[in-house]
């Protein structure tokens, strides 16, 4: 599990589109949630996460403030959820979360994007099925013994648990991810986490062993990340 979430993250980080895009993409997310949630971190916990996760990556505080006030008006695109699932070179598994207010707009555009790199569009629930909906946190640490009593004790479904180079990783069910968060903060006073987030982790991998595969398959990550309504994207291919 921890190899398909590494994977994922690298694989991203390969094919990032620019800081600007970046910045669009998380300006939408917190626009969403905070008009769906409220305006406030304390009481709309998922806000308070995808803020967290904005600073990290470096976003303006200009940026998360113009998404704030936008939501807190009221006024505003009406943007809803959409996921897309196909299927990458070497029949890897592909899913792509987005975030529209023009439905056939956004599957135009994804479409687009599997077509032009001779990959195939799926139908809903065509490789679903085959990604575990996962809570990522990461921090550093090393007691695992620990960290799983304390998560047992707030009654938190751990379903995996990793330590390498001092860092713990719990997964957990998408459903426990506040949950499981504020039980480790409980337990460990000034905690903080390097990884915070919701993702799809494939239940098994695609090795592309061709440069052609493995050359398709960035363009065509390449190309899904330059769509303005694509937020993440989810893949079981591996290479190296």
């Amino acid at each position: 599990m921890g190899r398909a979430y590494q994977n994922r993250k690298e694989s991203i980080a390969k094919t990032a589109a620019a800081k600007s895009k970046v910045y669009s993409k998380y300006g939408r997310q917190i626009y969403v949630v905070a008009k769906q949630g409220g305006v406030d971190p304390d009481a709309n916990l998922q806000l308070r996460s995808l803020i967290d996760n904005a600073k990290k990556d470096q976003v303006p505080a200009h940026v998360i403030d113009k998404a704030l006030d936008k939501a807190k008006g009221g006024a505003g695109e009406d943007y809803s959820p959409a996921m897309y699932e196909g299927f990458g070179p070497g029949n890897c598994m592909v899913m792509v979360d987005a975030l529209t207010d023009n439905p056939n707009r956004t599957i135009g555009e994804v479409r687009n994007c599997f077509t032009k790199t001779k990959c195939k569009l799926g139908a809903p629930g065509s490789v679903s099925h085959m990604f575990d909906h996962c809570a990522i946190l990461r921090f550093v640490g090393d007691d695992e013994e620990a960290v799983l009593e304390a998560l047992m004790m707030a009654d938190v479904d751990v379903t995996d648990m990793e330590a390498d180079d001092g860092f713990i990783t719990v997964f957990a069910p998408h459903t426990e991810s506040h949950k499981a968060k504020q039980a480790l903060q409980d337990a460990f006073e000034g905690l903080e986490f390097e990884v915070d987030e919701v993702q799809y982790l494939p239940q098994m991998m695609t090795t592309l062993s061709s440069e052609e595969d493995i050359a398709q398959m960035e363009k065509l990550l390449e190309m899904l990340n330059d769509c303005d309504d694509v937020q993440n994207i989810y893949h079981s291919a591996e290479w190296e």
